[in-house]
């Protein structure tokens, strides 16, 4: 078990160690408890750190159960097989597509400044969150990742459930992690203090984020 987000990210800081003052290599945190693991993961290793905002789409009545994500750019990201079963509407979907556009949109203005990324050709992204139990904003994240032309993409953090392992590990080049194990219920129960972030706190660590060499 971490003690908090800041032991998460100094245990994974040592499990990216060989990413230590790589020129090429950007650290990517997922808002908003990602921004504090990222931010110890790249003061530790020298390396710059960027945001990229992907929203889970969670099932109708419960908002916790995701059943697929937006990415950056607007693209949706579906769990087929969920939408069949709670037979979720396309147009629920689409409604929850433009909602979540704006969510990113306006948390891209505040947290970076712009909407606009840099191409990665020739990069390595380190995609880093607090935790990943259904993966599905983390692949958002990846998907538009990969459309930035990144050379290799990393998903780091302290813990991914043992369902989603697997997935993730298919998805992209390096999947680095501390725990994964069942019972798995939730990413807070690995975490002795798990407390929601609000903007100001994530826009403070980002103001004094490591630029890299």
């Amino acid at each position: 078990m971490f003690k908090d987000r800041f032991d998460a990210g100094e245990r994974l800081s040592l499990a990216l160690e060989k990413y230590k003052s790589t020129k090429n290599a950007v650290v990517f945190a997922i808002p908003r408890g990602g921004v504090v693991v990222a931010k110890v993961v790249c003061d530790h290793l020298n390396i710059p750190l960027d945001v990229v905002v992907a929203r889970k789409i969670g099932a109708p009545f419960n908002e916790e159960l995701a059943i697929g994500a937006v990415t950056p750019d607007g693209r949706v990201l579906l769990n087929n097989e969920a939408l069949k079963i709670l037979r979720v509407s396309k147009d629920y979907i689409e409604k929850q597509r433009q909602a979540k556009i704006e969510e990113i949109r306006e948390r891209l203005r505040k947290y970076r400044g712009s909407d606009v990324y840099e191409d990665l050709n020739g990069r390595t992204a380190i995609i880093v969150d607090d935790g990943i139990a259904t993966g599905y904003t983390v692949k958002a994240a990846v998907d538009f990742i990969r459309s930035l032309k990144a050379d290799r993409i990393v998903i780091a953090a302290p813990v991914i459930a043992p369902d989603t392992l697997g997935e993730l590990q298919n998805l992209v080049d390096e999947v680095v992690y501390i725990y994964s194990q069942e019972p798995f219920y939730a990413v807070g129960q690995f975490y002795r203090n798990f407390p929601q972030l609000n903007d100001q706190q994530v826009l403070t660590m980002l103001k004094n984020k490591c630029k890299g060499e």
